[in-house]
């Protein structure tokens, strides 16, 4: 048992200990801590019960050192912290030591937890995809004929990667209202979230030509976060064809605090989604890799106060692991750097209150959403505030990612 409380519900218990940076307006220098009930365990505080060759790491200011050490380390860390946090443990017994080393949450500001030397967010949902290509493409050619065959991704904007709490500004861009008129520039009209998860890759830097096998790729997976993916859906429509997301997708991403570690995952552990056709060898893996990770999204107008939960997803709905996304992003002997960060894309269930965007639960702006205090919506209006949450939960043990929280503010005027 944790001497430190944990509340009954809590989304960090002593089998959790996901890792986040943080500051406070005692001590405003960002260092690493684990999350222990609704206290942080300071790390910086305990190197001296740390291996030497992890010390380092556990003073900075962002996780990459500790990401870089490899999965040994990060047992290694792990071991140690749950150790310390038992009754009857030196930390236990030093009140001093507490007094220094535990930190209440709430007095707590979160930063982002790495820095981010690169962002991909693939597409990795086979029901977002289904319901998305339905929509413009009707069902006889909903899939494109790549989708089965590998992870579709593409290369997203780390720079404006932020930490849960910071707002989202709604952008101006190009669209086209009217299908063959001329292009309109102003503000989205068409804005939404993307419910997605994220992981952090870890390890050693790769060389340039060197592949992580899908076999090893396990290995690279530090740990997950959830993920607001907000998207201009009407600049996307215009901008897209024919590279991809750009403005659309570079406004903003928002990420949890807490990097859960695989580890903390391991229970919730269920078999990979079934693939057919199957996979070329370098994406095929026997290795159980998928996770009964329930997720929820709530939307709360500024002028009613009132949350309403508008869809319930779950991580187990992905067609391609982070296994296989690895695999394909090395396959041409792309690099890795500790820090990097790979998206699912958005989580949809094969239900209507499981669709993880506004352009799916209201059908393309067909069927408006029902909120609570007497409103809808179609898409997302100025001051929404959209939280993500996300939690396993089995036998009285529950993990959980906190919340990823974002407020939308309305659009800058353009000179």
């Amino acid at each position: 048992m944790s001497f430190v409380a944990v509340p009954q519900g809590s989304d960090f218990p002593i089998e959790n200990l996901p890792y986040g940076v943080f500051s406070t307006a005692a001590n405003p220098t960002a260092r690493i801590g684990v999350a222990i009930g609704e206290k942080i365990l300071d790390l910086s505080a305990l190197v001296s019960f740390y291996p030497e060759n992890v010390r380092n790491a556990l003073q900075a200011t962002v996780l990459n050192d500790l990401m870089s050490l490899g999965c040994d380390a990060w047992a290694e860390v792990r071991r140690i912290t749950k150790e310390l946090l038992l009754e009857g443990s030196p930390l236990h017994k030093d009140a001093a030591l507490q007094a220094r080393a535990l930190v209440a949450q709430s007095d707590a500001k979160m930063h982002l937890p790495a820095n981010i030397g690169d962002y991909t967010d693939f597409y990795s949902s086979i029901h977002h995809a289904t319901n998305v290509g339905v929509m413009f493409r009707g069902k006889e050619n909903a899939l494109m004929p790549n989708w089965k065959h590998l992870p579709v991704g593409y290369h997203g904007r780390a720079s404006s990667v932020v930490v849960s709490g910071t707002p989202i500004r709604r952008p101006y861009g190009q669209t086209l209202p009217v299908d063959g008129a001329d292009p309109a520039f102003g503000p989205c009209r068409l804005f939404d979230f993307e419910l997605e998860m994220a992981f952090f890759v870890g390890g050693p830097p790769t060389e340039l030509g060197q592949r992580v096998s899908v076999r090893d790729a396990a290995k690279r997976v530090f740990g997950f976060v959830l993920m607001n993916d907000w998207s201009a859906r009407d600049i996307q429509k215009w901008e897209y064809v024919p590279l991809g997301p750009f403005t659309a997708k570079n406004l903003g991403t928002s990420i949890s605090p807490w990097i859960v570690p695989v580890a903390a995952l391991e229970p919730f552990l269920v078999d990979n989604f079934p693939q057919d056709p199957k996979p070329f060898p370098y994406l095929q893996h026997e290795q159980k890799f998928n996770f009964d990770i329930k997720l929820e999204v709530d939307i709360k107008p500024k002028d009613t106060g009132v949350a309403t939960t508008v869809c319930r997803s779950n991580y187990r709905n992905l067609y391609w692991t982070a296994l296989q996304q690895i695999a394909h992003h090395t396959v041409t002997g792309c690099n890795l750097k500790p820090g990097d960060l790979m998206a699912s894309g958005t989580i949809s269930g094969d239900a209507s209150d499981s669709f993880g965007s506004m352009l799916e639960l209201s059908w393309k702006g067909t069927k408006p959403v029902p909120l609570g205090g007497g409103e809808s919506r179609k898409f997302l209006q100025d001051n929404d505030e959209v939280v993500i949450r996300g939690y396993c939960s089995a036998d009285g043990l529950r993990i959980g990612f906190g919340s990823c929280v974002g407020v939308v503010l309305p659009a800058t005027p353009f000179e």
